[in-house]
């Protein structure tokens, strides 16, 4: 793992990577025997990266409830606001597009597998401590009601409770994550399934970059209206935020690029600014919403033959929102705090998960390039609301 970590934010990719392959090498050349320890292998990790969803949801989501009812202003709320409202509109939009376009996409689904895959030999069950949506509703109560009473103690629990996940996180879910990719594929090798997929991948890439654009139009324009200033001053000087975001895969690791974007804008004041952007960083993640809704989609057509309903896409998109703003800005946070509602909404099985999960994690570079653009939106937004009269610089 060390020799991965030189690698940076591309550290994990390449480890998705090397799992991707080596689980397709394996399962195309594989016998009945060698799939039965592969699908028992998937079987156990499966239940215990699952085991950990219920506790990750509380440990993000809780805390950021916190945080953000201690700092409570009006910019703030504001500020958070216009990012749930564009990871829900993003999500949306993927949404429509799904339904009008993954019917076309000539998606063989699972019925149509060459090769059945063995029964598991080796069944380890470790039932979660709660539901998911259980999980959910206690970190929205015991959040909300810590501001209430200003409980120090909890918000103390809350914070120490966040860092004790977070190290769960990064130091066991992220290091298995490649080992049960690979085993998720090499099932779907096996069965010829991924073969068949390939193209319609490619196109779904495609097809949510070209969402990614349009969203970021859709934000623009709504800046401008709200502002009554050139959106234009703002956009044309991201692409370095853009293009170091598609490098480091990283809003983070972008932040210092992207203030310093806009802060060249001759429509931007300095206060907004140093508020917004590093704001945005956290909370606001319009493109990753927009790329797992419309991947969450495809991999429902393919896996289960079917898209999730209008009703429960609504309650996803909702949820998701919520998600989005209190995951933490560690490598597969992002996912893992989504995992909850892909799980408990969509009812994704240890194959759907993984499947996403790898296919997101590939190609979440122009995801992320999204969201740090679309900061600077919202940035424009504030301005036109708290600034109005001001003159800029």
């Amino acid at each position: 793992m060390s020799f991965f970590k030189r690698f940076g934010e591309f550290g994990l990719i390449l480890q998705l990577l090397l799992g991707i392959a080596a689980g397709v090498a394996v399962g195309l050349t594989a016998n009945t025997g060698v799939m039965e320890v592969v699908v028992s292998l998937k079987y156990v990790l499966g239940q215990f990266i699952f085991y950990t969803v219920p506790l990750v949801i509380i440990a993000f989501i809780a805390p950021a409830i916190v945080r953000l009812g201690r700092n409570a202003s009006s910019m703030l709320f504001t500020g958070v606001g216009f990012a749930y409202l564009s990871a829900v509109g993003a999500a949306s939009m993927a949404a429509i597009a799904g339904y009008v376009f993954i019917p076309h996409l000539s998606i063989a689904t699972k019925v149509d597998a060459l090769h059945e895959l063995p029964e598991v030999l080796f069944k380890l069950n470790i039932p979660p401590v709660m539901s998911v949506m259980t999980a959910l509703i206690t970190a929205l109560v015991f959040g909300l009601a810590t501001v209430w009473t200003k409980a120090e103690t909890f918000e103390h629990i809350f914070n120490d409770f966040e860092r004790i996940m977070m190290q769960v996180v990064s130091r066991i879910i992220i290091p298995i994550l490649p080992f049960f990719i690979a085993t998720t594929f090499a099932g779907l090798a096996y069965e010829g399934t991924l073969t068949k997929q390939l193209p319609v991948f490619l196109k779904v890439v495609l097809i949510v970059i070209l969402g990614h654009l349009i969203w970021l139009t859709v934000l623009y324009t709504i800046a401008g209206l709200i502002s009554k200033r050139n959106p234009l001053e703002v956009l044309r000087h991201y692409s370095p935020a853009y293009l170091t975001a598609v490098g480091t895969m990283s809003s983070a690791a972008t932040l210092p690029v992207s203030l310093e974007c806009a802060a060249r804008s001759k429509v931007l004041s300095k206060s907004v600014v140093e508020f917004m952007v590093p704001l945005g960083a956290t909370v606001h993640l319009c493109g990753s919403v927009l790329t797992e809704t419309f991947f969450a989609m495809t991999i429902s057509m393919m896996l289960y033959g079917t898209l999730p309903s209008v009703g429960t896409m609504c309650l996803f998109i909702a949820l998701f929102g919520i998600f989005a703003i209190g995951a933490p800005g560690v490598p597969g946070g992002t996912v893992m705090a989504s995992l909850g509602i892909v799980v408990g909404v969509l009812q994704f099985d240890p194959a759907g998960v993984a499947l996403l999960l790898a296919i997101f994690a590939l190609q979440d570079s122009f995801g992320t390039a999204c969201n740090v653009t679309g900061d600077g939106a919202l940035a424009l937004m504030l301005e036109g609301i708290f600034n109005k009269d001001k003159k800029m610089h």
